[in-house]
């Protein structure tokens, strides 16, 4: 028992309910061991899975949350400090799906609502994207972003990849992404109806 392969398999194998949370973060981020991960993921999945389906109203879609949450936590809990996992794990999931809602490919079938002037310019945007003839003129004008808007407008809009995700990937804190999605798409807004009315 002395043995850390022989601990760690010992570890694994025992009930849920004999280790804390916090002794399983602590025991993940020491070893990365994805099936300590998924012991203490699975305590909270139904949580995770009545959140998701609350905001998606989506049996699959929130299904499929499910296991994406799973693969951020895989990330996020290497990094931070937690102290009430079932607390943090809750707000984790709801910024997921509201990140979620705000892509492009959510806006596709929502109602337009011209009171809302986000949604407009998100819309907007989207077609933008999504039309081919407007692909060049696209390329020009991202071309005048700053590289770190550059960077963050083309996760979050052509990868489609959630603000969590781009800090992820960035480096960047979630508020600088945040930040620079909203003057990238305020700058590239401002070149293409630039561009179309000189056309």
């Amino acid at each position: 028992m002395n043995e850390p392969d022989t601990l760690l398999k010992f570890l694994k194998n025992i009930s849920p309910d004999t280790s804390t949370d916090p002794e399983l973060i602590a025991l993940y981020k020491q070893t990365g061991d994805m099936g300590v991960l998924a012991d203490l993921y699975q305590r909270y999945m139904e949580l995770v899975y009545g959140v998701c389906l609350k905001y998606f109203k989506e049996e699959e879609r929130s299904k499929d949350a499910v296991m994406n949450i799973f693969e951020e936590l895989s990330v996020k809990l290497k990094s931070h400090e937690i102290s009430n996992f079932k607390s943090w794990l809750h707000t984790v999931t709801r910024n997921y799906c509201l990140m979620q809602l705000r892509t492009p490919r959510h806006l596709k079938t929502m109602e337009f609502n011209p009171e809302h002037m986000q949604s407009e310019e998100n819309a907007h945007l989207n077609g933008v994207f999504e039309a081919e003839e407007k692909l060049v003129l696209l390329e020009k004008c991202m071309q005048t972003l700053t590289p770190e808007q550059q960077q963050t407008v083309n996760l979050f809009y052509l990868q489609q990849k959630c603000y969590n995700e781009i800090v992820t990937i960035t480096g960047y804190d979630w508020n600088k992404v945040r930040s620079f999605i909203q003057n990238g798409k305020r700058n590239l807004k401002i070149c293409m109806e630039k561009n179309e009315n000189e056309n």
